[in-house]
């Protein structure tokens, strides 16, 4: 079985980000609006008839074992699908999204598997299918399946679609110290009175300026990563029209609108020895040159 496809797995940012609850599962629900970017691994996905499910990833340090999101959304949508036994899958993971980093990489690449698997075995699957099998893989796989931007609540799954961030540049920067997702949120559960960071969905229009005075994020108030403050700061001086950590953590984004200043940026956080890329917002899974 011969089948192959390679597809884009776009990160994603968190413009807003609040924390509504916590599930008696431990699951915490959210109120987010959350941005496709341009930075992207690269997943390349083959049928076999082995009914096995293998993973190999460019980047030596991620698991790529039944622990991988990607190993774990092959799994569900063989299942789902209801595909023969003996059909498995070759999963190669060309990283290039920083982990540990609030920018959902994992998520991209289980997000990605899915895509391609429905694709190569004949869209077996519906989109909205595909959404509702991904929640149990992981809570960001949902969105990453639909891309663009968009207000996610309860624990990712209710999604409204909102209007396209208009043109503009996106710079992420990240030091080397990242933030393990469990940490982050027992520390906001320590800190019940910091979980409080709630913003109206509606400001976030196609006017630039508005939306970007209403980026914040509730994990900055817990995060003890020196970097975030440093590179948000280097951000705001350098033009940015906002900074905030995406995610839980530790990546930070900056929304210029002039591409000089935004490449400027991107060099002067790599001279300074921090991870840096340039983006664009990706405004839908057609838009990611799939």
């Amino acid at each position: 079985m011969k089948k192959a496809m390679t597809v884009n797995a776009p990160a994603k940012i968190n413009l807003a980000l609040h924390i509504t609850g916590r599930l008696d599962n431990g699951y915490h629900t959210l109120k987010t609006v959350m941005q496709s970017i341009s930075l992207c691994d690269k997943v390349t996905v083959s049928l076999n008839d082995s009914g096995k499910i293998n993973v190999a990833c460019s980047d030596k340090s991620i698991p790529v074992g039944d622990g991988n999101i990607a190993y774990k959304a092959a799994e569900a949508f063989f299942r789902a699908a209801d595909v023969s036994a003996e059909t498995g899958a070759d999963i190669h993971i060309e990283k290039h999204i920083p982990s540990q980093a609030g920018l959902g990489g994992g998520s991209a690449d289980g997000a990605a598997v899915f895509y391609a698997l429905n694709k190569l075995c004949g869209e077996p699957l519906t989109e909205e299918k595909l959404c509702e099998i991904s929640a149990s893989v992981g809570a960001d796989v949902p969105f990453c399946i639909k891309c663009g931007t968009v207000l996610c609540e309860g624990i990712g799954e209710i999604m409204t679609p909102l209007p396209p961030l208009p043109d503009c540049f996106i710079v992420i920067g990240k030091g080397s110290e990242g933030i393990s997702t469990k940490e982050a949120y027992d520390k906001i559960d320590s800190r019940p009175e910091a979980a409080n960071c709630d913003f109206n969905a509606a400001d976030f229009t196609e006017n630039l300026g508005k939306a970007a005075s209403r980026c914040k994020n509730v994990f900055e108030k817990v995060s003890r990563v020196d970097d975030v403050l440093k590179i948000k700061g280097l951000m705001l001086g350098g033009g940015a029209l906002c900074s905030a950590m995406s995610g839980s953590g530790s990546a930070v984004f900056g929304i210029f609108t002039d591409r000089s200043e935004a490449e400027d940026m991107c060099a002067l956080l790599a001279q300074d020895g921090y991870f840096s890329a340039m983006c664009m917002p990706v405004k839908s899974r057609a838009a990611c040159g799939l």
